[in-house]
């Protein structure tokens, strides 16, 4: 992880960047990785998107970055009670702004949360990426 942080804050220095328009997501196993990225370098990212995530690695979190977290009520890969039920309550406990979307469905990202996902960034159709993009059921 810190040579991935280091590589971002070199990444920052030498592009113009608006780090109020900057966010990193994943699903399932790239969601948890996502939070981990994105907690730690909370001054870099101001937006993280975690799709049915299991866990949340460790590491110094820096910033506070505002958090889109959806899963589904029926996933059997990474079971909600396990995982997005804990950590949604334990983010919002160490004062993240956390939008939480629990689906009916299973281990999947349905269309009309990835739409809100990228409502909720900000993002304006047509500039580039789709919410299909992220259909991944």
């Amino acid at each position: 992880m810190q040579l991935i942080d280091q590589a971002l804050e070199r990444i920052f220095q030498l592009a113009p960047v608006d780090l109020n328009r900057t966010a990193v997501g994943g699903f399932s196993d790239g969601a948890s990785y996502a939070l981990g990225l994105g907690l730690a370098n909370g001054n870099l990212f101001s937006s993280i998107i975690a799709f049915s995530p299991g866990f949340i690695p460790p590491a110094t979190r820096v910033g506070q970055p505002r958090v889109f977290l959806s899963h589904g009520d029926s996933d059997s890969v990474l079971p909600i009670d396990r995982t997005s039920r804990r950590l949604v309550p334990l983010l919002r406990r160490n004062g993240y702004d956390v939008t939480y979307r629990e689906f009916h469905g299973s281990h999947t990202v349905p269309a009309p949360i990835a739409q809100e996902a990228i409502t909720w960034l900000g993002w304006q159709a047509g500039a580039g990426f789709e919410a299909g993009d992220l259909d991944v059921g």
